[in-house]
């Protein structure tokens, strides 16, 4: 009999809460528009920003590498699961990001867990936004250096912070997301910068969201505020806008080679499978190659953000694709979200305690896979729904 039956309680504890929920299945590629659940509808939830997940190109490139690699490297990196499709794989991203060097990762969140807690120790301290992505929390947690917190992209609380710290410790980390998931706003870059270079700290900026949406052809927030060469470890993921799995860190030849001797998920998991780095690889080239995606990216978000905010739906401070449409209140924003879906719309609400208590939310992803003529059905989906439920 299993010693599993606490776990029963605390699942009823989820349905009583109302937060208990069951996995949406999709049944088909992730693209702008949808089957799920046997329901045809339009997809306002993927992170898929260039529509790269079922990309042609990307999809022969992944069969052509199974077809030379088979479909596992069959080791982690270090004993023989090192293909040269994973060092080509790291050089093409190293000359994207104009950085370099590049250690590829199984995935953004193992990056982190596995960046942080290697390039620092006891003796150390690591300064985060209060608003950074779980799997900064958790990086930062398997660190042994101490940890502070600064108010969200508030830089005078940052400074109070380096005044009062910095003289105690060996080396300071500094990490921000580089555009903030649940909000849409980006960084103040240039000004943690420029007070990382005054106080002698380093930089290390979760580009999760900021790959392949900012910056010339989608090279990242770095790139969009032109601090080449100003930011230690720059992360990156390959499963938003690249459309497949896995993370990175570019930084420094050194950074790397540490890396490659202390980042846990290297030394213990195995490598990305021969499929993911071959399609990866094909949509770095397409980016270097054009930046019709992105641009058509950012063409769709000002478009359906414009029309939202003519509506007089509360979009936030979002200065990216990422748009929030603010509701509030928990159950309403889990209602709307209801209430789209049965319109053919779907949206994810986003409720505490991801995000505030009293700022629950739908989180649109705009991406360039959408047609206007499907972005236009979902916004009248909005206001349907946005006036029935007296939201606006």
């Amino acid at each position: 009999m299993s010693n599993t039956g606490f776990l029963e309680k605390k699942i009823e504890g989820l349905k009583d809460e109302g937060v208990y929920r069951k996995l949406p299945i999709l049944e088909g590629a992730n693209e702008a528009e949808v089957v799920l659940n046997g329901q045809k509808v339009i997809n306002l939830s993927s992170n898929n920003y260039l529509g790269f997940a079922n990309h042609p190109r990307l999809k022969k490139a992944a069969i052509e590498a199974v077809e030379k690699y088979g479909v596992g490297a069959g080791a982690v990196r270090t004993i023989i699961g090192n293909m040269d499709i994973h060092e080509e794989l790291e050089e093409i991203l190293a000359e994207f990001k104009k950085e370099e060097a590049v250690m590829v990762f199984q995935s953004g969140f193992n990056c982190n867990a596995g960046t942080i807690q290697a390039v620092t120790e006891k003796g150390d301290l690591i300064i985060s936004d209060e608003l950074n992505h779980a799997s900064i929390i958790d990086g930062v947690k398997l660190s042994k250096a101490d940890k502070a917190i600064f108010k969200h992209s508030d830089m005078e609380d940052l400074e109070r912070v380096l005044k009062e710290k910095r003289e105690n410790y060996n080396n300071v980390l500094i990490i921000t997301d580089g555009v903030f998931s649940m909000d849409g706003d980006i960084a103040k870059l240039p000004e943690i910068v420029e007070l990382a270079e005054k106080y002698n700290a380093m930089t290390y900026v979760d580009d999760a969201h900021g790959s392949g949406v900012l910056g010339k052809s989608g090279r990242g927030t770095v790139d969009h505020f032109n601090l080449h060469g100003r930011v230690d470890f720059t992360i990156g993921t390959l499963s938003k806008a690249i459309g497949v799995i896995g993370g990175y860190v570019a930084t420094s030849k050194s950074a790397q080679e540490w890396l490659n001797h202390r980042g846990r998920p290297i030394l213990f998991s195995t490598s990305l499978p021969p499929a993911a780095v071959g399609a990866i690889i094909e949509a770095v080239k397409i980016l270097m190659e054009t930046e019709e995606y992105t641009d058509k990216l950012w063409d769709n978000a000002k478009y359906f953000k414009e029309k939202l905010g003519k509506l007089g739906f509360n979009t936030g401070k979002s200065e990216t694709p990422i748009t929030p449409v603010i509701i509030g209140n928990e159950a309403e924003s889990m209602e709307f979200s209801k209430k789209l879906k049965e319109e053919g719309v779907f949206v994810s609400a986003i409720v505490f305690p991801t995000v505030p208590k009293g700022t629950g939310r739908v989180r649109c992803m705009v991406t360039a896979g959408h047609t206007k003529e499907q972005l236009d059905r979902a916004v009248n989906a909005f206001e349907k729904v946005g006036k029935e439920m007296g939201i606006i």
